[in-house]
């Protein structure tokens, strides 16, 4: 059935979206409480996520299963860097810390993306760009507790795992580059968690808890990681962004940290200080900059179209 969306209904569907990826912190912090590790965490979120998409795909849409062989290890290689590494790394740190400062870190994947792109691509670092970059800097320092002086941070061990979630999240959208051409995204999503989910599968052992799987609120906790944070997170983004200006987009998809200090503070009562959430509009505000350098000179560019975010 075929249906009209209007500018104000594709803002809202962008939000519920990156709304959905903000409550991940919740699902996760209630399989670690029925004695689950980071990479089971992961290993539950990929595996019941790939077979769903797959449900739904082979249903409804069979045409997206379809694929070139000669792309299959680009795939598989971008679920393991960009989406199972990202998971592993990003999940630890909610283990270690709290969800807000995770999501934090996740923010950090734009300076690397900067950087990246300008050893690799030889893209210029615009002062605006710069300016952003600094803000996230700051931003994070206040919000892992390094500033102001005399404050009581993290490990250096969880930084440095925060940093690397950072890192492997701005993976996905470099290694992403050639396929994001070829394929509907439903398509590359679907191949890539799959990949991830086949990676981590040896790794996290996730076989020994199977008696989890006997309990009603395990179920409730992988229905609620596979459904509500990836497939139906991915899903209300990606039907919002056909219909409005893609860095738009991705600006508002940066309610997504908002939604994890609200979980993070009155949910799980854990605790945010002033200055950590300081720190995170800070990073909000270097979010909205790397987005408008970014459109601005896809622009002056490309002046005759309108090119979107990644």
């Amino acid at each position: 059935m075929n249906f009209a969306i209007n500018q104000t209904v594709a803002y809202l569907l962008v939000v519920a979206g990156a709304a959905c990826w903000g409550v991940t912190g919740l699902f996760v912090q209630q399989l670690y409480d029925l004695g689950l590790t980071p990479s089971q965490a992961v290993t539950v979120r990929l595996s019941f996520s790939s077979l769903l998409l797959f449900i739904m795909l082979l249903l409804f849409a069979r045409d997206y299963l379809k694929v070139r062989l000669k792309d299959l290890p680009h795939l598989v290689m971008l679920g393991i860097a960009g989406i199972s590494l990202f998971n592993l790394f990003y999940f630890t740190v909610m283990e270690r810390a709290t969800v807000a400062i995770a999501v934090v870190f996740v923010y950090t994947s734009p300076i690397f993306a900067a950087l990246i792109a300008r050893l690799l691509y030889k893209e210029a670092l615009t002062l605006q760009k710069s300016i952003a970059i600094l803000l996230s800097m700051t931003g994070c320092a206040f919000a892992i507790g390094l500033l102001p002086a005399g404050g009581d941070p993290i490990t250096i061990g969880t930084i440095l795992i925060g940093l690397l979630a950072g890192l492997f999240c701005s993976s996905y959208s470099l290694l992403g580059k050639y396929v994001t051409g070829l394929y509907h995204p439903f398509t590359t999503t679907f191949y890539a968690l799959l990949g991830g989910a086949l990676f981590m599968l040896p790794i996290s052992q996730v076989w020994e808890h199977q008696a989890l799987f006997f309990s009603g609120s395990a179920w409730l906790s992988v229905f609620g990681i596979s459904i509500v944070s990836t497939i139906a997170a991915y899903i209300l983004f990606t039907l919002g962004l056909t219909h409005i200006e893609s860095s738009r987009a991705a600006i508002l998809s940066s309610v997504e940290l908002v939604f994890s200090v609200l979980v993070s503070f009155f949910i799980l009562q854990e605790v945010l200080t002033g200055w950590q959430a300081f720190g995170i509009v800070l990073v909000l505000l270097s979010v909205a900059l790397t987005v408008m350098s970014f459109r601005r000179r896809l622009r002056e560019r490309y002046p005759d179209t309108e090119y979107g975010w990644y």
